[in-house]
């Protein structure tokens, strides 16, 4: 029997507002709060909970960047001739990035999603780690680094397995009671929302089954350690789209053109731009300014939001539109869906959700690169309870 186990339970998507009228986890983690998210994707989201820290110091943000000279996609420059009622199919894109993977050496999370092949070979892809292994993420180290320098037993899931396969790997570690630490990612309910909205009534169904596998491994833990100091957090919320904005055509009326003239990616809810020629930086901006339906984010708010990056990596201008609407067609999708993420942190669907049964768990834990001062206490925490009195470590010092 061991001493400690903390339990750290990442619910994708699980945001505040999908269980703030929701009795969500009430008997097994009862204190909860609010915390802000980081602006951008799950892309972005992970890397600053796994680090602690935001997007400008881990360059991790969004999928894909203007890089010609680094862009692993030449190879799919042939694609381009193929009919768009094939290369535009979603089982067809899901495919083609899961036999990439390997000749391409991408350990991370990988999707072509609907980037245009004409112009993929202009692109380069971001993550090409595993952002849930020690040395996982573009710049400096993550919470498994950290574990790993400090010899701290550990088990975190691995996203090819399915959330059962990896909820049942974690309780064969727990029954060997191998680990002083614990990272269960459940992705399933990101899926779900996206498809039906944060309204439907598998939402609610989809947390009372994350609430019975929940409960079930309380139990088992209770079997070999002494205390479970659970976490159950999320990455950010999810909107309901309810407009939808097509910013490729109001783009296609202008007289400068992609890619002679500019390149673009856009995302759902963002749309990124780098520049060759002022004309084109004008006309760009100027339509932009007339859509109304979004707005260019001035350097200083980036900054503020820890998403500016000076050397213009992931764009030189970033467009956002505001929540509820989605960019329609975009190089993540063709067609529309009910519901997405990725708007402003302040909007309120973005805030993501901290549910515990750690009583005294700090105040200043109000964002979720602060899920990581959480998991190095509790980490070193543990690892100094299970050890023998031999291997005893210094204990980190409180958090304020």
């Amino acid at each position: 029997m061991k001493k400690i186990l903390p339990l750290f339970v990442f619910v994708d998507a699980c945001g505040w507002e999908i269980i703030r009228h929701d009795r969500f986890g009430a008997d097994f983690a009862p204190a909860r709060r609010r915390l802000r998210s980081v602006f951008g994707y799950s892309s972005a989201c992970i890397p600053s909970i796994l680090s602690g820290r935001w997007p400008a110091e881990h360059r991790n943000w969004c999928y894909f960047v203007y890089d010609p000279a680094r862009s692993p996609f030449r190879l799919l420059r042939p694609f381009r001739w193929l009919p768009r009622a094939v290369t535009g199919r979603r089982i067809f894109r899901r495919w083609l990035s899961k036999f990439l993977r390997g000749p391409l050496k991408f350990r991370g999370y990988f999707d072509l999603y609907n980037l245009a092949f004409r112009h993929i070979s202009l692109f380069d892809f971001t993550e090409k780690k595993n952002p849930l292994q020690p040395g996982g993420l573009n710049r400096g180290p993550n919470i498994f680094d950290f574990l790993a320098a400090r010899r701290i037993p550990y088990h975190v899931s691995r996203p090819a397995r399915t959330e059962e396969e990896n909820l049942a790997a974690l309780r064969a570690d727990i029954a060997a009671e191998s680990i002083d630490f614990a990272f269960l990612y459940w992705p399933d309910l990101d899926g779900l929302l996206h498809r039906v909205g944060n309204l439907s009534p598998e939402v609610p169904a989809k947390l009372r089954q994350y609430e019975r596998r929940l409960r079930a491994l309380l139990d088992h833990a209770a079997q070999h350690y002494d205390e479970v100091r659970l976490y159950v957090f999320s990455d950010h919320g999810m909107a309901n789209c309810d407009r939808y904005l097509d910013l490729r055509a109001r783009l296609a009326a202008l007289p400068v053109r992609m890619p002679e003239d500019y390149a673009a990616v856009f995302d759902s809810t963002m749309a990124r731009f780098w520049f060759f020629n002022t004309r084109a930086r004008t006309e760009v901006t100027a339509c932009l300014e007339q859509v109304g339906l979004g707005r260019i984010l001035p350097d200083a708010e980036l900054e503020e939001l820890g998403a500016f990056f000076p050397d213009g990596y992931f764009g030189e201008l970033i467009y956002l539109v505001p929540e509820g609407v989605l960019i329609v067609p975009s190089d993540m999708g063709e067609r529309p869906i009910r519901a997405m993420h990725g708007y402003h942190p302040d909007d309120p669907h973005s805030y993501a959700a901290l549910l515990t049964n750690v009583a005294d768990t700090p105040a200043c834990i109000t964002a979720i690169p602060h899920l990581h001062t959480l998991m190095v206490r509790d980490a070193e925490l543990a690892h100094a309870a299970n050890a023998t009195e031999a291997e005893v470590p210094d204990i980190a010092p409180a958090i304020r």
